[in-house]
């Protein structure tokens, strides 16, 4: 595996973990829904890559049951606290984290599974990462990933502010060695790092002009990418006025009547040759 160490470019401050929060409900349903087309079941043995938060790994925990085990990794200390917090509150006695770098890690036992969702996105050597942890699988294992496309988002009809982020998105994340449209080619990479019979497709949300969840998203992610996208020299911080953005998103949304779609939420699996 190469070297290349990419931190997470949107940080752990409390606005990242507040901003994650809000995502991880976001797409809460096309997960569950991904994950469980994936083939994911009772008395599973699953790592959870970049655990974070801690959702991904509970929701795996509803599928594998009692009988079945969820190793949630995260480097993040701050993170991995938020997480057995939650794992806590939730009684999820089927969960346990260790802190550690989804790209190295690996455990004594083979798993039956592993899932990532939105960490191959900050992973410049993706294809090495799903082929490490493919490797830690018994055969037949299960590999699953979800991923964002963020080049799929707009407006419908197309607005002046909200639709100009996504481009300054797009551009800001790939000056961090990011990567926003991996979702497009995610099945690509699992089948590249030896993942058999891979299948899977994306989810594409609809937020109404005045669901007030589509700008808080929107803005909450702008924010946490405003160096990296005023460093892309697309805007200014004064251009993006932060403080007012979020409102400004909602009212274009409302006047225009346009209808928000977020990034496209896809998923991609397969299996360990036997």
């Amino acid at each position: 595996m190469s070297e290349v160490h990419a931190p997470y470019a949107l940080g752990s401050e409390d606005a990242e973990l507040e901003r994650l929060e809000r995502q991880a409900q976001s797409i809460a349903l096309p997960t569950a829904g991904l994950l469980q087309a994936s083939g994911i079941g009772p008395g599973m043995r699953v790592l959870d890559l970049g655990t974070g938060l801690g959702h991904v790994s509970l929701q795996l925990a509803a599928l594998v049951g009692p009988t079945g085990e969820v190793v949630g990794l995260e480097r993040d200390e701050r993170m991995l606290r938020a997480a057995e917090a939650r794992r806590a509150a939730a009684g999820a006695a089927n969960v346990r984290y260790v802190q550690g770098d989804a790209r190295t890690y690996r455990d004594g036992e083979p798993f039956d599974a592993v899932v990532e969702r939105l960490v191959l996105f900050h992973l410049p050597d993706a294809v090495d990462v799903v082929r490490h942890h493919l490797e830690g699988l018994r055969p037949g294992g299960i590999v699953a990933a979800i991923e964002f496309d963020v080049g799929a988002a707009r407006t419908e009809p197309p607005t002046t502010l909200t639709s100009s982020l996504v481009p300054w998105l797009v551009a800001g994340f790939r000056s961090v060695h990011a990567d926003p449209t991996i979702g497009t080619r995610i099945a690509l990479i699992l089948s590249e790092a030896g993942v058999a019979e891979v299948t899977g497709f994306g989810i594409q949300g609809y937020l109404a002009p005045d669901d007030p969840a589509g700008p808080a998203l929107v803005a909450g992610v702008v924010s946490s990418m405003s160096r990296a996208i005023v460093a892309a020299g697309l805007v200014t911080e004064a251009e993006l006025d932060l403080p007012t953005l979020q409102e400004r998103i909602g009212d274009e949304l409302r006047r225009e009547r346009a209808v928000l779609l977020p990034p496209t939420v896809v998923g991609a699996w397969g299996r360990k040759p036997a």
